[in-house]
């Protein structure tokens, strides 16, 4: 094999890992973005007229966000989750697509879950028993 051939290789085989390295220190931000705002896997999905309450379940942790059905100018917002025996956990406010996570330890405990978005809510009742 030539000198050049040996060059182009080396160029070709630097730029591919040139490549890989950019597409590595991007990758965590896209990830970051699309990733869940609460921890473990989503176990229900509570919809109303209005939005949505996604709830998750990580060991004995629940986790809750409300979502506006559509996201636009600041409105009132809730969420709240309750371990049966406890008291309930709420987060409310004015916000545009979603409200802050609210966590619980629920145990092996049936957990109660609102929302609210614009007048629009949901209640789920005893659930994940």
């Amino acid at each position: 094999m030539d000198s050049g051939a040996i060059r182009r290789r080396m160029a070709l085989a630097l730029s591919v890992l040139t490549a890989a390295g950019l597409l590595a220190l991007a990758a965590p931000a896209e990830a970051h973005a699309a990733a869940a705002p609460c921890p473990g896997r989503k176990v229900r999905t509570l919809p109303f007229s209005t939005g949505s309450v996604h709830v998750y379940k990580s060991g004995g942790y629940v986790c809750s966000v409300t979502y506006a059905k559509n996201p636009g100018p600041r409105r009132s917002m809730s969420v709240s989750v309750q371990a049966r025996g406890h008291r309930p956990v709420v987060r409310k406010g004015k916000y545009r697509k979603r409200t802050p996570a609210v966590t619980v330890y629920a145990g092996q405990r049936c957990v109660w879950v609102k929302g609210s978005v614009s007048g629009g809510s949901v209640s789920s009742g005893w659930i994940l028993c």
